[in-house]
């Protein structure tokens, strides 16, 4: 059939064999006619042998699946073209040369003497009348008869290109927009990770319609958008499809009509709630009642109260039509629009138009076919002999009752528009792809807790990662291998973990119940192990020790084959330990009420304080500024910035969220964000306001953690719903350019256990990966 159609193009375009149909440019010459048929029937065993030689490299590559160009096959191989070798790209097939036909059929070269014409165009109208004709016509003209190809219809088995038992292309994209494969040559990935390349469409509308007629299924054949191929849609398929058409239920068993149950009664029972005889108050007189009548009563006598006048039954009517008063209210209103008006009837319309107002059969026709909005008229003029001949218009009483709509419900006065493109109001936002880089997809998963794992912390060269969790234990990650390395029970529920930052020393902090764990885990240089406990046992104790709000102890030599080195005991649950940027100092969040609920730890001379002396309200979290001596405190509805050395308040900033959950500081220092349990991230500029400068609500439940990383414009947020949202969050030095905060990226892959998702995140100081923790035990890396 494919060759068939190319034959009947070829034909009556008089297109060049062995080449593809030009564009819209100038149509090539057409080659002269032979002179001497004869010799070119002569030539006809020159060319069995060509024949038979096996595929062309055009059709090798639509074989293959590969495009083809069509320059280097017509061009570069001028004897492939002149032997009338083409492929069909539209239908992925291979078609065989006029001279591969001709010599099947026991007949000449590819020629046009008198046998070969007469062969052809018997077969054509044999099996395709329609493209004989369209052939005979192109041939018949005066001009030259051009040489064509001619595929010709073989007795082959129609199952030998059956694409039923191929494999099963599946696209694994997910809920993913399709627009963003727009600029890729695929359409998304299959079940073993392999392209799924875009079909070719090059097939032209005369393709497309005779497959439309060749093929008795093409009715029931839609393109899956998810792979771009065609699929035949089942019986069943149709079926539902049919039921969903026209109302009805999908499942066929379905039975919208049964019959209904009854189960109340309709008569009328009564229930007393108690058998307790009424009490005497309810049969004395109410003295606030009282008081309310005699006021109704005053009322009344003042005229206050205005007895309800009986309404009027009375129906009223509008005239739509009649004239407007230029004097009357409306009249007067320079906004005012009047009433429109229907144009006069016309020629058209007249029961006895002039000629050329009927139309003709032609016209009528079209008339009939066109869709009723595309209509110029809506009837059609017709001649009657006299007025009382013409029938009644059909429509008259629904357009009248229209108009009157029209008149009764219209606006009347005119509006103030705003002329506003809708695509200025669109932020221009950068693409995603520009942004790069930040983490895409999921790289490993440290499995090995046994329970949620509610914190996590990254060593400051990027190598280790210490993971605190619900099953009383701290693990110790290698995280390029994620391979656990040191498992240290501490003997209760891990509340968080804090990774020393200076590369000198080798220490994690660790929030037990009341207690601050102090751990060495001689992971990685050894050297920085033993300068570590070097610098901790070089403490010397004063004579006479202050008063302190915590104790310091040291840990006992089986403690210390463990890795814990020190021991910081308060009187309430710490909830969370946080450091300094340089290391020597700690902020922990005590779970108490009071002014004790903030305490900063010295580690050089082991040595607590209470920097505040009034509760500044239930603090959720802290942080040190990375820059200037600030200390920024997260209570449930405020974020407090206090001055450490002069102790004082400095700043207040109002998130406007009803419960702060978390808090992060950017690396310069100016900008601060902030994570609620009502699905709010909340980005503050400190030199702008204390307000927000803006709002983000990308997550649907409450938010665990948020995070900056220290050398990428990216920051990150983990919440209930099992998602970590990535944003791009560019900071410039010019003042008076805002900050770009722009979501880039959406990672999903924790499930949500006992309604919690994400408990953590924390980014790789050096490359622009993320971790996250959740309740489902895990811990993942992003990259």
């Amino acid at each position: 059939m494919a060759g068939a159609r190319d034959a009947g193009r070829a034909a009556a375009t008089g297109a060049r064999p062995g080449k593809r149909r030009p564009g819209p440019g100038p149509e090539p010459e057409p080659e002269p006619e032979p002179q001497e048929s004869s010799l070119a029937c002569a030539a006809a065993p020159s060319l069995r042998d060509d024949g038979d030689s096996g595929l062309s490299e055009s059709e090798e590559s639509v074989f293959s699946g590969l495009e083809d160009s069509g320059s280097e096959s017509s061009e570069d191989d001028p004897a492939e073209g002149e032997d009338g070798v083409s492929s069909d790209e539209g239908h992925g097939g291979t078609e065989k040369t006029t001279g591969q036909q001709v010599q099947e059929r026991g007949l000449c070269s590819p020629c046009f003497c008198e046998a070969c014409l007469s062969s052809i165009e018997n077969t054509q109208s044999t099996k395709f009348p329609s493209l004989s004709r369209l052939g005979g016509r192109a041939l018949q003209a005066g001009s030259p008869p051009p040489r064509t190809e001619v595929a010709s219809v073989q007795g082959q088995d129609e199952y030998a290109e059956d694409s039923s038992d191929e494999e099963d292309i599946r696209n694994t994209v997910g809920n993913v927009p399709l627009a963003w494969y727009d600029d890729f040559p695929h359409v998304g990935y299959d079940l073993d990770g392999r392209r799924i390349y875009k079909p070719l469409r090059t097939r032209d509308e005369l393709d497309q319609f005779l497959d439309k007629m060749d093929d008795p299924d093409y009715w029931r054949t839609v393109r899956d958008r998810m792979t771009g191929h065609d699929v035949r849609l089942t019986d069943e398929q149709v079926a539902l499809v049919r039921r969903l058409q026209s109302g009805q239920f999908g499942d066929r068993s379905c039975d919208p009509y049964e019959p209904a149950v009854d189960f109340f009664s309709g008569d009328l029972m009564l229930h007393p709630v108690t058998n307790r005889p009424a009490d005497k108050r309810s049969f004395i007189p109410s003295l606030v009642e009282k008081e309310k009548v005699s006021r109704m009563v005053h009322a009344i006598k003042m005229g206050w109260i205005q007895p309800r006048r009986p309404r009027d039954h009375t129906p009223s009517f509008y005239d739509l039509w009649a004239q407007e008063d230029p004097d009357a209210v409306l009249g007067r209103h320079k906004m005012h629009v009047p009433a429109p008006k229907l144009a006069l009837p016309g020629h058209a319309e007249s029961y006895n138009p002039p000629p050329e107002y009927l139309p003709s059969e032609e016209e009528r026709l079209v008339w009939e076919q066109q869709e009723p909005g595309e209509r110029k008229l809506d009837f059609l003029p017709r001649k009657f002999p006299s007025l009382r001949a013409v029938p009644a218009y059909g429509r008259f009483i629904q357009e009248r009752f229209e108009r009157c709509l029209d008149l009764y419900l219209c606006p009347r006065q005119r509006k103030m528009r705003v002329n506003v493109d809708p695509e200025d109001l669109i932020p221009k936002l950068p693409r995603p792809r520009d942004l790069q880089p930040f983490p895409t997809c999921q790289a490993l998963v440290y499995r090995g807790h046994s329970n949620l794992v509610r914190c996590l912390s990254v060593s400051p060269d990027g190598q280790w990662l210490a993971s605190g969790s619900d099953d009383g234990s701290v693990r110790l990650w290698e995280v390029a291998t994620a391979r656990c390395m040191r498992t240290v029970p501490v003997g209760g529920v891990v509340k968080s973990v804090a990774w020393n930052p200076r590369p000198a020393v080798c220490l994690v902090a660790v929030a037990v119940e009341d207690s601050v764990l102090l751990l060495n885990p001689a992971l990685g240089d050894r050297l920085v192990a033993g300068s570590t406990d070097q610098l901790l046992s070089a403490f010397v104790p004063p004579e006479e020790p202050a008063a302190q709000p915590a104790r310091w102890l040291e840990a006992s030599e089986e403690e210390r084959q463990g890795g814990l080195r020190l021991r910081i005991c308060h009187e309430k649950p710490v909830t969370q330990v946080t450091w300094h940027g340089r290391g020597d100092y700690m902020a922990v969040v005590l779970a108490a009420a009071g002014h004790t609920q903030v305490l900063i730890h010295q580690l050089s001379r082991r040595r607590s304080q209470s920097p505040f002396r009034r509760s500044p309200g239930r603090v959720q979290c802290v942080a040190f500024h990375p820059l200037r001596p600030f200390l920024l405190v997260a209570s449930q509805r405020a974020v407090r910035l206090y001055h450490l050395l002069r102790q004082e308040l400095t700043k207040k900033l109002r998130p406007n969220c009803k419960w702060v959950s978390s808090l992060a500081v950017h690396p310069a220092g100016d900008n601060v964000i902030c994570g609620s349990y009502d699905s709010k991230l909340v980005w503050f500029d400190l030199d702008l306001s204390c307000e927000p400068y803006r709002v983000l609500r990308h997550h649907k439940k409450a938010l665990r953690a948020v995070a900056f990383h220290t050398r990428y414009p990216l920051f990150a947020s983990g919440s209930d719903d099992g998602s970590v949202t990535v944003c791009h969050g560019m900071v410039y030095n010019d003042l008076l350019q805002n900050p770009l905060l722009v979501p880039v990226k959406v990672l999903r892959g924790h499930v949500p256990t006992r309604d919690l998702g994400v408990l953590d995140v924390a980014f790789h100081p050096t490359q622009p990966w993320v971790f996250s923790s959740g309740a489902d035990g895990t811990i993942r890396l992003f990259s």
